[in-house]
């Protein structure tokens, strides 16, 4: 995400909120294990979103928008 974390909206469908988590995945399937994928999350979002990855066995960890190094 380099320097466009401060403007990165949520990943949920039709939210534009500021995103101020960062949801770090992979899929096993599809990525090797070192690969990782990122959907950031509003505050409102972040459970629904942690737990639809979670749910999958995909999500890797959550980090703080302020403290994610993408």
């Amino acid at each position: 995400m380099g320097d466009t974390t401060k403007d990165a909206h949520c990943s949920r469908r039709d939210c534009r909120a500021p995103a101020d988590w960062a949801l770090v995945w992979n899929n096993p399937k599809l990525h090797t294990p070192d690969r990782r994928k990122v959907w950031v999350a509003c505050d409102e979002h972040r459970d629904y979103l942690a737990n639809f990855l979670n749910m999958r066995g995909f999500l890797r960890e959550t980090v703080p928008m302020d403290e994610f190094e993408g």
